[in-house]
């Protein structure tokens, strides 16, 4: 089959690869029917993620129609559409019980070397390195699904891939960073990334009941449509984020910060931001959290921070002094999919939220090595790419 391989830093093939095959009772394999790439994929493309290796299938959001189904397996049947979420929860272990399947304890099966980095291991992902269990990813032509009778969701006939593909991952982020933020009703959020994650957190606050969004970013495209969704909307490159967003809140703060950015912002700017560049380039440091700095400063005294952007490592001069003196909450995880799966797809089945607003690019799997780069360098007002084997 055909898939999209990852052979090092900003090296992304479409090749062919063995086609997967059924290796445990609980298994299925689907014939994959719409993938996108995410912004966490970039942390690949550009070599960020430890414990890669050449080959590795990539690819986390995905969805398809079952075509195998393993012998223990009585949920699925060959023939059903299913969304896969990114994270692998076998459904039966202390964390999987308790709703929080990102933390499960048994699908990673390199959870050896995470427990070195982490102290602890967290769930397996599809094709996101063999820090996380190595499992071959999505953007391919069929993926081997395993505890497929705890992860996937079936689609209802009347919804088009489009519509439901982005359950996988990206809306179920965007929600739970949302939902962290715990609204009321009538709240200001801010949050920091407009990238496809950051344009469904935004969707979320308001559905959540916040009064107001403010949304950071600085490229033209994702800042028209955060404004689309209502957002107010600050250009980093051309305002100070800490000074609109106290004008904004007569100086009180945003009630909740989102950070959608994470490791990378690579556009951001000021001394702390060249520092950690220098840091990272230097072996000295492993994430940016330039960011998570920021979010922490413009949040108001006991607000709540909300943190889905990923990092991997150690943070550096992070403000924790402004954090526990103004009795800041700290909200963040790996999202585990299958607990938001029910609520948010009925959301889509009644029309409260159509995902495919975030849509600008379709291809193929031949196109993808070149949407990789179109992608990451945010070239042709590309926010989200749909790929169709």
């Amino acid at each position: 089959m055909k898939a999209l391989t990852w052979h090092g830093k900003s090296d992304i093939r479409c090749e062919s690869v063995p086609d997967p095959k059924i290796e445990h009772g609980r298994d299925a394999i689907i014939r994959v029917t719409a993938c996108a790439i995410c912004g966490s994929d970039l942390h690949l493309f550009d070599g960020v993620m430890p414990q890669m290796k050449s080959g590795d299938v990539l690819g986390h959001e995905t969805m398809g129609e079952v075509v195998e189904v393993g012998p223990d397996n009585k949920k699925l049947k060959v023939g059903d559409r299913v969304v896969v979420p990114f994270t692998i929860s076998c459904g039966e272990c202390f964390f999987c019980k308790n709703g929080f399947f990102s933390g499960c304890e048994r699908s990673n099966r390199d959870a050896e070397k995470a427990e070195k980095l982490w102290g602890h291991s967290p769930a397996g992902l599809f094709g996101y390195s063999h820090l996380l269990g190595g499992y071959a990813g999505g953007q391919a032509e069929y993926m081997r699904v395993p505890y497929a009778d705890v992860g996937p969701i079936k689609v209802p006939d009347g919804l088009t891939d489009e519509q439901v593909l982005f359950l996988s991952d990206i809306f179920p982020t965007g929600f739970m960073a949302a939902d962290f933020c715990e609204l009321k009703g009538g709240e200001t959020v801010a949050i920091w990334g407009c990238g496809p994650v950051g344009q469904f957190a935004i969707k979320s606050a308001f559905m959540l009941g916040a009064e107001r969004v403010i949304a950071i970013d600085t490229v033209p495209e994702r800042l028209e449509m955060a404004r689309a969704s209502g957002a107010i909307t600050i250009d980093f490159r051309a305002d100070d984020v800490y000074d609109r967003i106290q004008d904004l809140t007569s100086g009180r703060g945003a009630d909740a910060c989102i950070d959608a950015v994470g490791t990378e912002p690579d556009t951001a700017s000021g001394f702390h931001a060249v520092v950690d560049r220098v840091k990272v380039a230097t072996f000295m440091g492993t994430d940016r959290p330039h960011v998570l700095r920021q979010a922490i400063h413009c949040c108001r005294n006991f607000g709540i921070v909300s943190v889905v952007g990923v990092y991997g490592g150690l943070l550096d001069k992070i403000p924790m002094g402004s954090a526990v003196n103004r009795g800041l909450t700290f909200r963040m995880a790996q999202t585990p999919v299958q607990r938001y799966l029910p609520q948010l797809l009925g959301r889509i089945e009644k029309g409260e939220i159509d995902p495919t607003f975030v849509i600008t690019h379709r291809a193929t799997l031949e196109e993808g090595p070149e949407l990789y780069k179109t992608f990451r360098d945010k070239q042709d007002g590309c926010i989200k790419v749909v790929m169709k084997p």
